[in-house]
């Protein structure tokens, strides 16, 4: 049975589930930026919802019954866990490149924590809200200096702000879904109604994409990992370690990201970017010690 919502430090299957999610969400970034060589945002969107939906709906357990009252929960988490943030990564990476999009995750705990306490008052501690102001520091060096010389770039990195914030919505939602029903039946759920959300928009991009293999296998592969296994994972952390502390995923994404950019892509990193990295990991580890919730 999952634990509730705590300060209590991470367990070793807590770190498995963040570190697990965490780097197959790093290599999203990687996946997009192949798939939009070939395919228009919106195509890569739909074939990685579509595939994610494959993935989690032929699990054991996918399809449990769940009340009707909580339909409309699994809804919004569609929107703002899947369609939403999903549709602005491939948009935003047309302009900026993978491993920026994965550093400016770091962002997802500021925004967690304030929708947390604002909208769905949930206590918190000093400690964490010491190291979500250290994670705000880093972002900025990450993020701030390209936005300023480049009005694309400046479009991208707000589009990325924008799905991390759709992320803070969405993880608080889960928490309390994850916790009554188990991952799947959620997931399976807000994964179908994500795919019909996001078909419009894929089939106003099928004219502007080309087929590539590489493509292909790329949004297969961020469908049935990023979409499918990592969701899993991170619905799984979010109901043991509450939403707030869920959302420090992101702190290991940047490494990922960058590691892959540079490697595969031969992407540049600024010192500022990795300056701001470095500050991130030092809020992850702050963030996620235990404190007294106020």
């Amino acid at each position: 049975m999952s634990r509730p919502e705590t300060d209590a430090p991470f367990r070793v299957l807590d770190w498995v589930l963040l570190l697990g999610s965490a780097m197959i969400w790093g290599a999203s970034f990687l996946f997009i930026a192949i798939g939009i060589e070939a395919f228009a945002p919106g195509v890569v969107t739909f074939l990685r919802v579509a595939t994610g939906a494959i993935f989690i709906g032929v699990l054991p357990g996918a399809w449990r019954p769940v009340e009707r009252g909580d339909l409309p929960k699994i809804a919004w988490l569609a929107v703002t866990w899947i369609a939403f943030p999903l549709t602005m990564f491939p948009i935003a990476q047309q302009w900026i490149d993978s491993s920026l999009a994965g550093m400016l995750n770091a962002a997802m705990p500021l925004g967690t924590v304030a929708i947390s306490w604002l909208c769905f008052a949930t206590p918190t501690s000093g400690r964490r809200m010491v190291g979500v102001a250290v994670g705000v520091v880093g972002v900025l060096l990450i993020g701030f200096p390209g936005a300023t010389t480049s009005n694309s770039h400046a479009i991208g990195v707000v589009l990325v702000l924008a799905a991390i914030f759709s992320y803070g919505f969405a993880i608080n939602i889960a928490g309390p879904l994850q916790r009554k029903y188990g991952s799947l039946p959620v997931l399976s759920r807000a994964l179908v109604l994500s795919t019909l959300l996001v078909s419009p928009y894929a089939a106003v991009g099928l004219p502007e994409s080309t087929f590539a293999w590489g493509a292909m296998f790329a949004c297969i592969a961020l469908g049935a990992g990023g979409t499918g296994l990592a969701l899993v994972l991170a619905t799984k952390l979010t109901g043991r370690v509450g939403s707030v502390r869920a959302s420090m995923t992101t702190y290991v994404i940047p490494i990922v990201a960058t590691v892959l950019g540079i490697a595969v892509r031969g992407e540049s990193v600024t010192v500022l970017a990795i300056a701001g990295t470095v500050i991130v990991l030092l809020s992850a580890w702050l963030s996620t010690r235990s404190g007294r919730p106020s």
